[in-house]
């Protein structure tokens, strides 16, 4: 296995996941840091990739914690682990956040089934819901829509990491500003 390999399949990987719910890289964990310095990491939905640039993009609630704490800071991690073939894919970069009124975030809500849309309906992340039962008490669909946006990952370094019987295996990738690969190496498990 090459390290041209490594990286081709890897972002495959990614590429894939962002359309197959059933792909392990399809929850990603992303880690951020809070006001306060301490690192906080939840899970997120992969929506779509850009292999030939190295970005990702995600969606969420423009009221939630991340998304402050990206705004501030808006270097990233994300992590996520496929057990087959016990693949640890760790990427480090930079996000971009496309609130409400962006174009982007006006296209990306369109493309979104109803379902989807509803869960940007209800309080803010976080808040109490009381005794209310899940589901009554939603706004409209363009209700939603004003707490919805994009964040866009720019990988800067991939850190692949293969988890074997014998012999593990680790690569780091660096990527320029464009997305081109600008170094690869193994290194030490």
């Amino acid at each position: 296995m090459t390290l041209a390999h490594v990286d081709a399949s890897a972002w495959a990987e990614l590429e894939g996941a962002a359309a197959d719910p059933q792909s392990a890289f399809r929850y990603l964990n992303l880690c951020s840091v809070d006001a306060g310095g301490r690192p906080q990491a939840r899970m997120v939905v992969l929506r779509r990739v850009d292999v030939a640039r190295r970005v990702l993009e995600i969606h969420t609630d423009v009221r939630s914690p991340k998304w402050q704490e990206i705004s501030a800071n808006p270097l990233v991690t994300l992590l996520g682990f496929g057990p087959q073939p016990g693949v640890q894919l760790r990427l480090q970069g930079s996000a971009e956040l496309h609130g409400p009124a962006s174009e982007r975030a006006a296209e990306a809500w369109s493309l979104l089934p109803r379902s989807t849309r509803s869960t940007y309906m209800g309080g803010p992340p976080g808040d109490d819901i009381g005794e209310r039962p899940a589901g009554e008490g939603k706004a409209a669909d363009a209700d939603g829509q004003a707490f919805f946006g994009v964040l866009i990952f720019r990988a800067e370094t991939l850190d692949w990491f293969q988890l074997r019987h014998a012999d593990n295996r680790r690569a780091i990738f660096a990527y320029d500003h464009l997305g081109a690969l600008a170094s690869s190496r193994w290194v030490n498990p």
